[in-house]
């Protein structure tokens, strides 16, 4: 194991301690769980001279359902919301998010604001310092190249592996932050940019999360949609612990045998989590293979997988094809 670096943890109690904390020392990284930042820490894939603990504030550990809105704090573990009986019978797509996270282990440490804030990674970022100096060093780190896209002309193709947020994006979720000019809320896809289809928006694998100077996120709210099915489902090469080599969650809704609404959002392929356009012109009939063929259309053309792990591209987005057929058409037949 590598020695890690030296560095000074602070404890704040209060958010308000956190921001000034965060303000006073702009290198920090904000500590939750520990299990992707620890890790990236030994790895020397970066040395923050202070880490902020975040576990002690007690306001950001809290779930509620009241409402018919869940609210969870940043600092809520993943084990927690896993299990959390008003989610599993409301917000079943969260749960089942949560549940196929890593391992036990980690769901036990890992926090939900930690895996709305995963970091982006790729084969070529996700190496021990040694491999990546052999290697000359990528984009996202101290090189000058993407060595996943060459020619991209300065922009990192690192990816998005986080499987709470497309979770919440069918649910029309929003964030909360608060930093040193106070609290704002914004919906929860406009937190993270990227050039996932470039579409001309800022940001990439290294900038993915639009959070200015000294925010942080303190929680992610979600409405309960009355009548929709929901759930998510994954592929990943080793079922333990592995990021996914693409994951999709799915809400929709049917009345008889009509098509209503459909949402889909996908992980695990982009520079950022994708919420899937264009699924409204799918809704108004029944659930055919003519929908399912207009679906895989507008899959090809939304999910830019990359070799960003060991299974190239277009494989990752056969995968989100198939998962989201296969979810639409179950989740379909069981409404």
């Amino acid at each position: 194991m590598d020695v890690l670096p030296d560095f000074t943890i602070l404890r704040p109690t209060t958010i308000d301690e956190a921001v000034a904390a965060r303000t006073q020392h702009p290198d920090a990284r904000l500590l939750g769980g520990g299990t992707d930042l620890v890790v990236n820490i030994r790895r020397g894939i970066e040395a923050p001279p202070v880490l902020i603990e975040m576990m002690a504030i007690d306001s950001l550990r809290s779930i509620s359902t009241a409402d018919d809105e869940l609210a969870v704090g940043a600092s809520v573990r993943l084990s927690e919301l896993a299990d959390h009986e008003d989610v599993l019978s409301n917000y079943p797509v969260v749960a089942q998010a949560a549940h196929s996270i890593a391992g036990p282990t980690h769901r036990e440490m890992g926090t939900v604001g930690g895996n709305i804030c995963l970091d982006t990674r790729c084969i070529f970022y996700n190496q021990s310092e040694w491999w990546r100096t052999a290697n000359r060093h990528c984009l996202k780190t101290t090189g000058d190249m993407c060595h996943v896209a060459p020619k991209s002309r300065g922009v990192c193709f690192a990816t998005f592996s986080g499987d709470l947020a497309p979770a919440f994006l069918v649910l029309d979720a929003e964030v909360d932050l608060m930093g040193p000019e106070g609290m704002r809320t914004l919906p929860l896809k406009e937190l993270y940019t990227g050039y996932a289809k470039q579409d001309g928006s800022t940001g990439d694998g290294r900038n993915y999360l639009s959070l200015r100077a000294g925010e942080i996120v303190t929680a992610v709210r979600a409405k309960r949609i009355p009548g929709h099915k929901s759930a998510y489902d994954k592929i990943r090469i080793r079922r333990s612990i592995e990021y996914p080599v693409a994951g999709v969650a799915v809400a929709l809704r049917r009345d008889e045998s009509i098509l209503k609404d459909l949402r889909i959002a996908f992980t695990g392929t982009n520079p950022r989590p994708v919420p899937l356009d264009g699924t409204d012109a799918l809704c108004g009939g029944a659930l055919d293979e003519t929908v399912l063929e207009a679906l895989d259309d507008l899959v090809r053309d939304q999910v830019m997988a990359m070799k960003t792990t060991f299974t190239p591209g277009h494989y990752r987005r056969r995968v989100a094809n198939v998962l989201a057929r296969r979810l639409v058409t179950h989740l379909f037949d069981a409404a």
